[in-house]
């Protein structure tokens, strides 16, 4: 059941025909991707809240297309009512997002899966767009972007190790993830750990610095 109160970044929504047909008649500029999306019964990702964006009414979200021949990717914004919204899932985790692995990442990827047991890891980006379409949305250039959702302070610490360790060999980016839906590049938490410098924080409402310790605070000892 979709809980419009429940939304984090990342998460994936389904919509209602009603919602592809109000979105088709709000945006005719897009109507041969939103038409191919509607027939293939695609998600589509949940975003930032944007300037104007009635939120108690309107969930703000997106796409992502492959990359053209000069290798730029078309990413496609806008919002619908939340009654527009069929259902919503988190973000595809490790196994969901198998399908879409090119043939080089996947004896590392199959060493994140066994090491990551425990560990709630999910797939956004690029590779998630690739498992969810079949549509060649990862480049050789890409990263597989990684969130953590760590719950308690072990989790976290034993997730950091796993995503910045060489044992899997694969080109990883992403997020952690706090129970409140605050997010912090994994990267820059660990490059900030020795500083204690505060570290920037994506929510679904707004972008903003604070201090590590406060994420922390949220995460069981």
């Amino acid at each position: 059941m979709f809980k419009p109160h429940d939304l984090r970044r990342h998460d994936l929504l389904w919509l209602t025909p009603a919602g592809w047909q109000a979105t088709l008649d709000g945006h005719p500029e897009h109507q041969p991707v939103f038409d191919y999306w509607r027939r293939e019964e695609w998600p589509v990702v949940v975003r930032r809240h944007e300037a104007g964006a009635d939120t108690t009414r309107e969930v703000c979200i997106g796409l992502s297309l492959p990359p053209d021949a000069n290798g730029r990717k078309q990413r496609i914004g806008w919002r619908v009512a939340h009654a527009h919204v069929e259902r919503g899932s988190a973000p595809l985790s490790l196994k969901a997002a198998r399908p879409g692995l090119p043939a080089p990442w996947r004896p590392g990827y199959s060493t994140l899966q066994e090491l990551g047991v425990g560990l709630d890891l999910r797939v956004y980006g690029s590779l998630a767009w690739q498992a969810l379409t079949s549509l060649p949305s990862v480049t050789p250039g890409s990263d597989i972007d990684i969130l953590f959702r760590p719950v308690s302070r072990n989790q976290l610490q034993a997730g950091l190790a796993l995503l910045s360790g060489l044992d899997h060999g694969l080109p990883l980016d992403g997020e952690i993830m706090f129970p409140n839906g605050d997010a912090v590049s994994w990267k820059e938490w660990l490059g900030a750990g020795a500083s204690q410098a505060r570290v920037l924080v994506k929510t679904i409402a707004e972008v903003r610095l604070a201090d590590p310790a406060d994420l922390l605070a949220m995460l069981k000892p």
